[in-house]
């Protein structure tokens, strides 16, 4: 978002948003990728520099900066931990790390108490020392925070290549650092060569009930069928976190991708795409609409299983008339970004457009540099009624791409003609913000029964909503605000800044933490000026 620079600023208004920057951070080199939250009347940020990550601490009032300090983690078995993760629990900031042991082939995570001015503590507890097979296939951490902030679930999910096994474990663990629950399971697909396994998706409800959705599928040559398995794991903690299984079965359909919502009645909302089956078994592929099923984890039964396919309009924005009225399907390239509950029961579903290009890379060995270029364009909105129903759908129009170099990306692993992935975990990784696509992207809020969708864009793009008119957003240093408004009707209304000056700083839709309801904590920036900011909803 955009705002002058002058020390003191009046609140910016974008339609029912208004923002407000604190001091500008004075020899800011370090850049923030993280607002991990807020305790003891203070900020805690993540920022990187070069190849180092730091804790940032802020005063909460007027958000100025009170430390900086390099992240610097003891040795464990004479290796520097790896950092993965910042968190505020429960008034508690800690530190994960992650380290291999090549002798004992074992997966580590360690996690470090933080003190209030941002320093490590010697409080630290492995949380993690998992059985792998070796470097190449120790697999990664993937972790999310509880809905009361005071809980962290983490999964590590590892490939056994030769042993033709998929292994992933998953840990709840409190602001003790202490191991709630823990479960460990194993896959084989050595009778399933073709087999595509995924966890889509995996949470914690308020009840600290553990939720894994799980989506397997292969094609029986033989029979020529597609055999599909998708399933909620389900471990309750008034059960003793036994697992139980909940097989939600379909026929001629294949599933995507996953989106959970897990309440604390029991009830579990999955939402995602879905594609057709042909009749010699195999999967199209491409988009065919929007699924919504509830399960009821009680009862173990599903109460709610509904396909929506996309309408013609919609399909018209995504893909041209031409091929909308041939029959055409979306292509593959849309990615859950978030799921909104609203306030009738029913739930808005946004999908992002969003496509990597990796270039060749350059280097020797591990050093090896990676030209990248992030690619987030168009948003498909889809309102879902309480049965499941679709209500109404549109498309926010944009086009946004940031270009960067970088080590490494994301996690998956391939087995001979099998494959394994973890697309509950997509997210940029912290190596990469920093580099531009944190700027990319939107914030969805979602405020007395409305949506509004904040993003960067163009100037040139003020008052524009048609799909075929959107100009490219290419230097994100001379980004506008933009929001898109939509009634009970799903009809669209953009806001545009019109009064920006050249100057004002930019948003960054990937770096925020929501301190309440109605408020975020928001970091922006231009070059070397950078603000924390608060973002209230009116």
């Amino acid at each position: 978002m955009m705002i002058g620079l002058s020390f003191l600023v009046n609140a910016q208004t974008i339609g029912p948003i208004s923002i407000t920057h604190g001091e500008e951070i004075e020899a800011d080199k370090e850049k923030i990728v993280r607002i991990a939250g807020e305790a003891n009347g203070k900020i805690y940020t993540l920022a990187t520099r070069k190849k180092g990550f730091y804790i940032k601490v802020f005063n909460a009032d007027d958000m100025s900066l009170i430390s900086t300090n390099e992240i610097e983690m003891k040795d464990f078995k004479d290796k520097e931990p790896q950092f993965e993760e910042i968190a505020v629990l429960d008034g508690k900031i800690f530190i994960l790390g992650s380290v291999y042991e090549r002798k004992e082939k074992v997966a580590n995570l360690l996690a470090v108490e933080i003190s209030a001015d941002g320093k490590l503590t010697s409080n630290s507890k492995i949380l993690f020392s998992t059985k792998v097979t070796k470097k190449r296939e120790r697999g990664a951490f993937f972790i999310k925070e509880s809905p009361g902030s005071d809980r962290l679930l983490i999964l590590h999910a590892a490939l056994f290549d030769k042993e033709e096994v998929i292994q992933y474990e998953v840990k709840l663990v409190n602001n003790n650092l202490d191991i709630m629950a823990e479960h460990i399971e194993k896959v084989p697909f050595n009778d399933r060569r073709g087999l595509e396994f995924d966890i889509a998706d995996f949470d914690v409800n308020y009840n600290d009930d553990i939720f894994i959705v799980i989506n397997e599928s292969y094609r029986d040559k033989k029979t020529k069928t597609n055999n599909e398995k998708f399933q909620l794991h389900v471990f309750k903690s008034a059960n003793g976190y036994k697992k139980e299984v909940i097989d939600i079965a379909f026929t001629d359909k294949e599933i995507i991708n996953c989106e959970m919502l897990a309440y604390e009645n029991g009830k579990v909302r999955l939402v995602g795409f879905y594609s057709s089956v042909r009749k010699n078994g195999k999967a199209n592929r491409d988009l065919k609409g929007v699924y919504a099923s509830v399960v009821d984890v009680n009862s173990k039964s599903v109460d709610q299983l509904k396909f929506n396919e996309f309408d013609y309009d919609t399909k018209v924005k995504l893909i041209g008339e031409r091929r909308a009225k041939k029959g055409k399907d979306v292509k593959p390239l849309y990615s859950t970004h978030s799921l909104v509950q609203k306030s009738d029961g029913g739930l808005i579903l946004l999908s992002e457009y969003q496509l990597v290009i990796v270039g060749r890379s350059s280097g020797i060995g591990p050093l090896q540099i990676t030209p990248i270029t992030h690619i987030n364009n168009e948003i498909i909105v889809t309102s879902i009624n309480p049965d499941g129903s679709v209500g109404w759908s549109n498309v926010i129009a944009k086009k946004q791409k940031a270009a960067f170099s970088a080590l490494s990306i994301g996690f998956a692993a391939f087995a001979g003609n099998s494959s394994f992935t973890v697309s509950a975990s997509i997210s940029i990784p912290l190596s990469v913000l920093g580099k531009g696509p944190e700027y990319l992207s939107a914030m969805p809020i979602y405020e007395n029964g409305k949506l509004t969708v904040l993003f960067n864009d163009n100037t040139k793009n003020n008052g524009v909503t048609d799909i075929e008119e959107i100009r490219w957003l290419g230097n994100y240093n001379k980004a506008v605000p933009a929001a898109i408004m939509f009634d009970d009707n799903g009809v669209m209304t953009r806001v545009d800044q019109n009064d920006a000056e050249k100057h004002q700083l930019v948003l960054r839709p990937r770096v925020f933490h929501r301190s309440s309801p109605k408020e975020y904590i928001i970091y922006s920036s231009r070059k070397s000026k950078d603000k924390l900011g608060r973002m209230k909803i009116n």
